[in-house]
């Protein structure tokens, strides 16, 4: 496995990972609930049945955080044949909970000054 691409946005992040098992493994380790409780246990996710599916292709859940505030976020799983015979895995993880956007602001008024014309 190797890490290939790694990048950062505002509301969350895309990983995408080269394996050496084909597809079809792929697919079954993050679409099966037993195989998937390995490594994504049920208690981290909102619903355990997954949001949609494109068999073969892409999977996606919603995920809920362990604590307070207990924000909510999507997770889609996309895979495809890579040219060396495994599979290219694509993670987007995005903060989706409406209530990110209510984040606290400083109450200093940090801001720049405005000035007013005379």
């Amino acid at each position: 496995m190797s890490d290939a691409t790694t990048a950062d946005q505002d509301t969350g992040i895309e990983l995408e990972y080269q394996l050496d098992a084909p597809p079809q493994k792929v697919w079954r380790a993050i679409s099966m609930p037993e195989f998937r409780q390995n490594w994504l246990p049920g208690e981290d996710l909102a619903d355990p049945q997954a949001e949609s599916v494109t068999p073969g292709e892409e999977v996606r859940y919603r995920m809920r955080e362990s604590t307070p505030p207990f924000l909510e976020s999507l997770v889609t799983f996309r895979i495809a044949a890579n040219g060396g015979g495994g599979t290219s895995l694509r993670i987007i993880h995005r903060l989706t909970d409406a209530r990110r956007d209510h984040a606290a602001r400083a109450a200093n008024g940090n801001g720049l000054p405005l000035m007013r014309a005379a």
